[in-house]
């Protein structure tokens, strides 16, 4: 079998065991009692099961030994993904049935970092204006924040029906497209296999969903999108700066959102519905609209300076500044980070 026949046949598996996993989740879901039931803090009004992102932790986890096997990714990737993704996505299985402290998911999440960024050799260099800099011990610490903070903003905008995943397919087939014009092809066959094990799982979570994702698959997603940003960069600096465009709607939204509530006096950790696109379903009164206009905003605006800066036409920080400063505005403009009481 060639090679692109192998992986659409990976990609169908992956994507329909996913979508009938998705399912058997939700019976099983039901018959636990494990339903989100709509409060002050919730941008949903029906009672829904969650925990349906094990679909996506138990996909890709199952394609990667097989993506490893057919040259795909090296055994460094390999274990980066397997041991960092399967670690936060036990916590969250577990906050999901019940309640992990705040304290013990946060020392899980970095000791995931930790594990993934030793696979990976550490941070990669950064090319600033056609300088490269090696970021050394600094670096790596930085790069475990990023990955903590990448892996708990995917948690924080996970809010509001078929958001979180298709934001995850459209920054995997983003990242494909990198790895594509970089040359480095049989890569682009990760991050694919990740956006068919959520395509399937969309299948329940599309408007209006029939089953919320969980802390297991949002943490999930979270870690392994940081880990494939930063493997990109030890690749080519300008690949990094290219994932970092492609998260852009959920950095913007959940950092600013997050200063906002710090400035506020506010729990970092306490339930809100406070974010831009949370503002935004309560104005559109339901949450495709939403959910579609994020689809667009990668595909028409992001993407292309990802791609422009991946390819090195435009350098890394300007190409960074003008993908989040239209997104920073309208963030600004929604109210992020304001009660709701308190917007205008």
């Amino acid at each position: 079998m060639s090679c692109p026949e192998y992986f659409i046949v990976l990609a169908l598996a992956v994507g329909v065991g996913s979508a009938v996993l998705t399912g058997a989740l939700r019976r099983y879901a039901l018959a636990r009692s494990l339903i989100d039931v709509p409060n002050a803090r919730s941008s949903h009004q029906v009672p829904t099961p969650r925990g349906g992102g094990v679909a996506i932790v138990l996909g890709m986890l199952a394609a990667l030994p097989v993506l490893f096997l057919g040259g795909a990714l090296d055994a460094s990737l390999l274990w980066a993904l397997v041991g960092s993704g399967g670690l936060v996505a036990a916590v969250g299985f577990f906050d999901d049935h019940g309640h992990v402290a705040a304290r013990w998911r946060l020392l899980a999440h970095f000791a995931a970092a930790a594990w993934a960024l030793a696979w990976l050799g550490g941070s990669p260099t950064l090319s600033v204006f056609g300088v490269t800099v090696a970021m050394g011990w600094v670096g790596a610490a930085l790069a475990a924040v990023y990955l903590v903070w990448v892996l708990n903003l995917y948690n924080f905008m996970d809010g509001i029906d078929g958001i979180a995943g298709l934001e995850a397919i459209c920054v995997c087939v983003g990242g494909a497209a990198l790895y594509a014009l970089s040359g480095h092809l049989v890569l682009a066959m990760v991050p694919l296999a990740l956006a068919a094990a959520v395509a399937g799982f969309l299948c329940w979570n599309f408007p209006p969903a029939k089953i919320f994702m969980g802390d297991a698959g949002s943490g999930f997603l979270g870690i392994v999108l940081g880990v494939l940003s930063l493997h990109a960069g030890w690749i080519s600096p300008e690949l990094l700066w290219g994932w970092l465009i492609l998260l852009g709607v959920f950095i913007v939204d959940a950092t600013w959102t997050l200063l906002r509530r710090l400035v506020q006096g506010r729990r970092i950790y306490e339930a809100h519905r406070s974010h831009a696109y949370q503002h935004a379903a309560r104005r559109f009164g339901r949450h495709l609209p939403v959910t579609l206009f994020v689809c667009a905003t990668n595909l028409f605006w992001l993407l292309p300076l990802a791609l422009a800066v991946g390819s090195g036409r435009v350098a890394g920080l300007p190409g960074i500044a003008m993908a989040y400063a239209p997104l920073f505005l309208l963030a600004v403009a929604l109210h992020a980070g304001e009660e709701e009481g308190c917007a205008a």
